[in-house]
């Protein structure tokens, strides 16, 4: 038997689940955002150590920490559905605190990272953030667009914070204290992850659906996963587009501060390092705002009908190539490279809200509400091996030829490509505008039916009319005649 929630849409408890939520999207991706801001410290200790892909090393790092929290996200989903939203994300705050501990413990050994801070952290991380993001839907309905807004926008948040307290723990007292801040901080997830409880009070639905019929009665496979997404044409070209489009996105997430240390930015080496670091958090703010402004945009009719916020997402990730292109450029701004680095990092943040605030909306577009949940569980699996492989491959090419430039050159053409990828999707119409086709012409079937019927209905009235006239004037005319005769 069914159960129906009813959500609350305020209250106490739920306010602080929102908050809750908040620290959990804040906490996981500030400190994946922020690697960056470690992989130089890394990075100087490896080649200490004269290890000549040091680069490439530091750079696998943070990318099984994002590849893992992503690829594991669809599996997250599962393990809620069958353990609970609290026991899943507790489980994950816990391995996320252990595999930053033991990050912490064994920090000179770039192998041991790729296991503690990659993977275990990773896993941690995916599986407590999934479940922040569901619960929000059992506590809130009519606010849940604005809900959403501000839990996303804790990563921003907390994003700006690390990037001025991670380069003041590292450059006053090192990397290991870092690393135990950071242990702290993980911790917290924990906390929030016991919050995540579902509704007491429940009504149970008055039948099983017949999705919920068609599933218990399908193979193996439908019971897991909601196979009609992987039959829209338009899903399938969108879940192409995006994972081409991310191979070059996360490289300046990760390279951008050693970048932009080898322009140098200043001549007094702890400035030119806290102005590298700076980037990061005007990507953040920029990046925060961005999801507020275009999370409205796409709200107005122009962008919801036809499926048109894919357009602002093709926008978006086009300027997000170029932006990262341009970041190459600001070394010839002789005097002027802090500021020209400063301004794109503020475009690039903008559009990479824009980019991250869409992806419910068009997943909601394109696959409904029944499919919109394990589309967007999918499409969080499928980043994971762009935003993977795309920071090593980078870090290769600057091992090989010691300049940034080529790998942040290549790294701008995927969204690009992504971008132009997308127009494809305009060649199958939106699964609406069949339906209104279809209602359309059902509606003028009707109408010609109705029509039939009421035409039939008055000549039957008009033939019952006359028989009631004919009748009448017989009766007229018997007793007429029964008058004379008498």
């Amino acid at each position: 038997m069914g159960l129906d929630i009813d959500p609350p849409d305020g209250g106490c408890k739920a306010w602080f689940i929102m908050v809750c939520s908040f620290m959990v999207n804040g906490i996981v991706f500030s400190i994946i955002n922020t690697f960056g801001i470690l992989f130089v410290k890394l990075k100087e200790d490896l080649e200490e150590a004269g290890d000549e892909d040091a680069a490439f090393k530091c750079a696998l790092v943070g990318s099984l920490a994002i590849g893992s929290t992503f690829f594991l996200s669809f599996f997250a989903g599962i393990l809620a559905d069958k353990i609970g939203l609290r026991t899943t994300s507790v489980i994950g705050g816990i391995i996320a605190t252990l595999g930053m501990g033991l990050s912490a413990l064994f920090h000179d050994r770039i192998e041991v990272l790729y296991l503690t801070y990659g993977l275990m952290f990773g896993t941690g991380a995916s599986l407590a953030y999934n479940p922040s993001l569901t619960v929000l839907g059992l506590y809130f309905k009519k606010r849940l667009g604005m809900v959403n807004g501000f839990v996303t926008a804790g990563s921003s948040a907390f994003t700006i914070l690390l990037s001025f307290i991670n380069p003041y723990i590292l450059n006053n007292h090192g990397l290991l204290p870092c690393l135990i801040f950071l242990t702290c901080l993980s911790s917290l997830l924990i906390i929030c992850g016991l919050t995540f409880s579902p509704l007491t009070k429940k009504q149970p639905s008055p039948a099983p659906s017949l999705a919920s019929d068609k599933l218990n009665g399908g193979s193996f496979v439908e019971r897991f996963i909601y196979v009609e997404n992987w039959r829209n044409k338009r899903f399938l070209i969108w879940a192409m587009a995006l994972p081409c489009a991310l191979f070059g996105y996360f490289v300046p997430f990760v390279h951008l501060v050693q970048f932009a240390k080898n322009i140098p930015l200043d001549s007094d080496d702890s400035q030119n390092g806290q102005k590298a670091a700076f980037l990061m958090a005007c990507i953040g703010i920029t990046s925060g705002l961005g999801r507020l402004f275009f999370g409205r945009v796409s709200d107005l009719p122009a962008f919801r009908r036809n499926g048109n916020r894919i357009i602002l997402q093709q926008g978006a990730f086009f300027a997000m190539g170029v932006c990262t292109m341009l970041m190459t450029v600001a070394q010839f701004w002789k005097g002027f490279e802090y500021q020209t680095l400063l301004t794109i990092c503020c475009v690039m943040g903008l559009f990479d809200g824009c980019f991250v605030t869409l992806l419910g909306p068009i997943a909601f577009d394109l696959c409904g509400p029944a499919g919109a949940g394990q589309a967007i569980g999918s499409l969080l699996a499928l980043f994971s091996v762009p935003m993977t492989v795309g920071p090593p491959i980078a870090g290769i090419i600057y091992d090989k030829v010691g300049d940034y430039t080529p790998a942040f050159l290549a790294a701008g053409v995927p969204p690009i490509v992504g971008s132009l990828l997308m127009f494809a999707i305009r060649r199958f119409p939106p699964k609406e505008d069949v339906d209104d086709n279809v209602e359309d012409n059902r509606e003028i079937t009707i109408d010609k039916a109705e029509a039939e019927k009421i035409q039939r209905n008055e000549s039957q009235a008009a033939l019952e009319k006359e028989r009631h006239d004919d009748q009448y004037d017989h009766t007229q005319s018997m007793g007429t005649s029964g008058t004379v005769l008498a």
